[in-house]
């Protein structure tokens, strides 16, 4: 069987990563995170559970997935001092890891981003953390995602924005990320490429855009912007104009294209997911509402952070290089999202 670990396995992206790959049989998946953000596995992973012993619960035949809930810091802290830590001290049987996805970050909305910038800081001493065990471990491949966050700010801008291509981000002549979090992703990336080359390690970043889904929290927008056309807000409440605009991708594609990347890129090269389309908060408000059959007027938030005016993809590179297109179209995806929260209303 394939040994896979999964970091911050619980939250948005890890828990349909854990999902997706659960379907293959001869995935054994080892999963962890703190339930900081995300949801316990009991409330989402769709195999029945067989054990549960102190922080690690068990799934699925023959126990093959395997949730711990912790810190990976603390797992993290235990892999680089502990000669067979998963194997010996937790019994678990893996004694290697064959792939790893690494999706453990401190992670939130525009608030979290702006209001707590050094808390969120705090993925640098996780990412160091994971990439020294890497080099140690010497896995077959390794996913690392970054961010669009990591792309110069200037590029973004209400006047001059771009289409933003993978070559837009140059270590040699670096532009200035958005906030403690680009830099945390655009450090990862750095250490990433360092890794790959100096250790002969498998490694694929990517730059998710504005990823969304059915069962993504409410502190993130597109379901938040779902949840109250729902219930017919009025006054529709906007953070900032509501011009400002991202690149929305839905979970389904990002999941594709990223094990699609990992067959094919292995130095550590990140490339971008996305529509390659901006689209406008008002748009998806207008979306949202004509779902649910009627026109509000719009009230604008004006105190609220808004970040970067303007952030999309160029996905020329990831057309020429992967043969990749994202198959669902954002009214189709933004249908999804809106019916989940009808259900629920």
């Amino acid at each position: 069987m394939k040994n896979i670990l999964i970091s911050g396995g619980c939250g948005f992206v890890g828990r349909n990563m854990v999902r997706r790959l659960a379907e293959d049989a001869n995935n054994r998946i080892l999963f962890i995170d703190d339930l900081s953000v995300g949801d316990h596995a009991d409330e989402w992973l769709d195999y029945p559970k067989v054990s549960d012993e102190g922080n690690v619960f068990k799934y699925g035949e023959n126990g093959r997935l395997i949730f711990i809930k912790d810190d990976f810091r603390n797992t993290l802290f235990n892999l680089n001092n502990k000669e067979n830590y998963l194997n010996e001290e937790l019994g678990l049987g893996f004694d290697r890891v064959h792939e790893v996805f690494h999706f453990a970050a401190i992670v939130g909305g525009r608030a979290m981003i702006d209001g707590d910038p050094i808390q969120v800081a705090l993925d640098l001493s996780i990412d160091a953390e994971f990439f020294y065990w890497i080099s140690r471990h010497k896995p077959d491949r390794v996913l690392y995602p970054s961010s669009s966050a990591a792309y110069p700010v200037d590029l973004q801008a209400e006047t001059g924005s771009v289409a933003l291509k993978e070559t837009d981000i140059n270590f040699d002549k670096m532009g200035q990320p958005d906030m403690t979090y680009g830099w945390t992703k655009l450090t990862g990336e750095f250490l990433a490429q360092i890794t790959a080359k100096h250790y002969g390690i498998s490694i694929t970043c990517i730059r998710p855009f504005s990823g969304y889904g059915e069962d993504q929290n409410l502190t993130y927008p597109i379901p938040a912007i779902a949840r109250r056309a729902a219930r017919k807000e009025t006054p529709f409440e906007v953070w900032g104009t509501g011009k400002q605009g991202r690149d929305f991708v839905h979970i389904d594609d990002v999941l594709d294209v990223t094990l699609l990347a990992m067959e094919h890129i292995t130095d550590g090269t990140a490339i971008n997911i996305g529509h390659g389309r901006l689209s406008s908060f008002l748009e998806i408000i207008d979306i949202f509402t004509e779902f649910a059959g009627y026109n509000p007027p719009i009230k604008q938030l004006l105190d609220k952070p808004v970040g970067v005016h303007s952030r999309y993809s160029n996905m020329d590179y990831v057309k020429e290089k992967l043969g990749w297109e994202p198959k669902i179209s954002l009214k189709e995806g933004l249908r999804r999202v809106y019916d989940k929260h009808c259900k629920e209303v």
